[in-house]
């Protein structure tokens, strides 16, 4: 077996599987490692399946349209069926803070793409039949959003990765990467080494450690996020739900109906919970349910089948690293997904297999300046 390729990514989730499409199905040698037994066991399998172009952050808005592109013509392009489901986004505003938000985001998303508006609070319940109405003053919807299945689409690109030539091996820790003189020359496992003069670090939660050994400190540190799954249930919401109010315990939450009828939702914790810990929570399900049945009474009596945590690779302004590092050449990170790794993936995969062929074009320039690694990490995602 060879052990000399053009790419090594370290990392066989989000991001790393989809790079390793697109590398391998440009002519590239690429070899993924990583330390669990199959792909997508990191955060991976505790993603909920929603991608959106609805962001803040116009880098982020164009990566998702190609990754919304990717998914939503799967199975038409290639047969596989993903789940997919084009519900939309929305975006609920109950306080006027969230309207003031919501709004003055709408220029930049339209501007760069996104097809959103605003609606009053009886349009949106033409969109969100279920939606209580008192308080409610309106909100968004982006109709072109989705979801899908993260296990079956994660496979789906781990397969066609494989036919298109990329290798990957499991059960293997990068211990090192080898460095000589200013440039990367491979990396060692606990199982082996193997040489390439490219290494892209797509390590999710475990960035930073591999960051250490090429003498780096990155600035990712993940947090753990609560998700869950109800029974299924007859249709009645299409669009994933987004409440950005804060309360006591958490700074939003979000919710969808997913094709099979089960009810996926989630909750970020405020404070964040930081660290590798994933095992479930007391207090996740009673916080969580209180806002949803607040919002769409109707969901009371749903049954909650199980809960479970994954982690948030977060940076500190919200915002991904993507692009080479003050360190060896060679040497490219796509790390700090902050919890959005999904979503991003495949159109991240394609910009770095362009990368590291040295195609990019401008936009692509103007994509990895928003998310260098030397930004100063001052201005905050406003939509994370």
């Amino acid at each position: 077996m060879s052990r000399t390729y053009d790419v090594v990514v370290i990392g066989a989730g989000s991001v790393g599987v989809p790079a390793a499409w697109a590398m391998a199905r440009s002519g590239l040698r690429v070899l993924v490692l990583d330390r669990f037994a199959s792909p997508g066991q990191g955060s991976n399998k505790a993603a909920i399946g929603g991608i959106r172009a609805t962001h803040s952050e116009p880098a982020k808005i164009r990566i998702c349209l190609r990754s919304l592109e990717i998914a939503s013509t799967w199975e038409d392009m290639y047969g596989d069926d993903i789940e997919w489901s084009t519900g939309g986004y929305s975006f609920v505003a109950v306080s006027p803070r969230e309207e003031a938000i919501l709004k003055e985001l709408l220029s930049i998303q339209q501007r760069n793409g996104l097809d959103i508006a605003w609606y009053g609070a009886e349009e949106l319940r033409g969109i969100l039949p279920a939606l209580r109405l008192d308080g409610v003053i309106g909100g968004t919807f982006s109709p072109g959003d989705g979801h899908c299945s993260p296990l079956l689409f994660g496979h789906v690109l781990y397969e066609r990765a494989c036919r298109a030539g990329a290798t990957f091996r499991f059960g293997e820790t990068v211990i090192a990467v080898d460095v000589r003189g200013d440039r990367v020359r491979g990396v060692a496992t606990d199982k082996g080494t193997y040489a390439a003069p490219i290494v892209v670090n797509a390590a999710g939660g475990w960035a930073r450690e591999v960051g250490a050994a090429v003498g780096l400190d990155h600035p990712v540190q993940p947090d753990a996020h609560e998700g869950g799954i109800t029974e299924p249930v007859a249709p009645f919401l299409k669009p994933m739900v987004v409440d950005i109010r804060p309360a006591p315990g958490s700074a939003n939450y979000y919710f969808f109906q997913h094709t099979t009828g089960q009810v996926l939702f989630c909750i970020t914790p405020s404070p964040l919970i930081p660290g590798l810990e994933r095992d479930a929570t007391s207090t996740f399900l009673p916080m969580v349910a209180r806002r949803m049945v607040e919002l769409m009474p109707r969901m009371a009596n749903l049954r909650v089948r199980r809960t479970w945590r994954g982690l948030y690779p977060m940076t500190p302004d919200g915002s991904p690293i993507v692009g080479p590092a003050d360190g060896p050449e060679g040497y490219l990170m796509a790390i700090g997904l902050c919890g959005q790794g999904f979503m991003l993936g495949p159109g991240l995969g394609e910009l770095l297999d362009r990368l590291v062929r040295d195609a990019l074009t401008d936009e692509d320039r103007s994509t990895l300046a928003s998310f260098s690694p030397h930004r100063p990490f001052e201005a905050q995602a406003v939509l994370k």
